[in-house]
């Protein structure tokens, strides 16, 4: 099993190194801008590496929405993301489920999720599997409850999509971790990528801030339960820098696999 840590990305490498991870996760550019991302001049040493690679594409994103201003923009930036992510051989790009506005038809959204999927099969489909992470918050997302997952899973399902599953988020957004895998996978039948987080905040709260494992709100034995269960690659999106972050890397080892990191 793969565990590692969302890292600055100036140097990815280097940032697993230091915190013994066997994975990393970064943005490829501004997480709250419109840019498409630039080339790297390090994608070659990427591709090259034993270590695994995702991508985060950026908030801005929602390619759900009724507001074609941001929706039209969202999946242009979606595809550059996927096809950048290809060049430094990632394995995923996670992206959030995205929200319509309230008072708007969430049944829009789901269906704006599935033409997302078909316009890009028309060229070929993404360059890079996408993995749509549930999210914390919002009355109209498309992918906090698993009601709603259920239904966006209706729309998207015949592509072939991923899924990456934050445990933060799922606190946060009402559903209980106990038996969530078997849940979510009776829902979309996979389960590719793992957020291991804690919550700063109540179950239900609706607010997506992480803490360091058995620092907030979730029994940390809950967390390794799920990724235990979900038996997919792990990423830490967790506070504290380096030391922080290769903390929950260890605590997740233990318990996980023989303590040694892969690759």
């Amino acid at each position: 099993m793969r565990i590692g840590a969302h890292v600055d990305p100036a140097d990815p490498l280097a940032e697993a190194a230091v915190r013994s991870a066997d994975a990393v996760q970064f943005f490829l550019a501004d997480p709250k801008g419109w840019k498409a991302p630039p080339p790297r001049e390090d994608a070659d040493r990427l591709r090259a590496a034993d270590v695994e690679i995702y991508i985060h594409a950026p908030y801005v994103i929602n390619v759900a929405t009724l507001n074609n201003r941001i929706r039209i923009p969202s999946r242009k930036l979606l595809v550059g993301h996927a096809d950048a992510a290809a060049q430094i051989g990632a394995r995923g790009l996670i992206v959030h489920g995205g929200h319509v506005n309230a008072g708007q038809d969430i049944a829009t959204g789901f269906d704006n999720w599935r033409k997302t999927f078909a316009y890009a099969a028309e060229s070929g489909g993404f360059a890079t599997p996408v993995l749509i992470e549930n999210t914390a918050g919002g009355e109209n997302a498309c992918a906090r409850r698993l009601d709603a997952l259920a239904r966006l899973w209706d729309a998207v399902g015949e592509y072939d999509v991923g899924f990456c599953l934050d445990t933060c988020h799922a606190h946060a957004g009402g559903e209980e971790l106990l038996d969530l895998v078997d849940r979510v996978k009776a829902i979309t039948g996979r389960i590719d990528l793992i957020h291991a987080n804690d919550s700063r905040d109540a179950f239900g709260s609706g607010a997506d801030r992480h803490d360091n494992l058995g620092q907030g709100q979730i029994d940390p034995e809950l967390v390794v339960a799920v990724t235990r269960a979900a038996g997919a690659p792990v990423i830490v999106e967790t506070p504290g820098g380096a030391a922080g972050q290769g903390a929950d890397i260890a605590f997740l080892r233990e318990r996980l696999t023989d303590g040694k990191p892969r690759g």
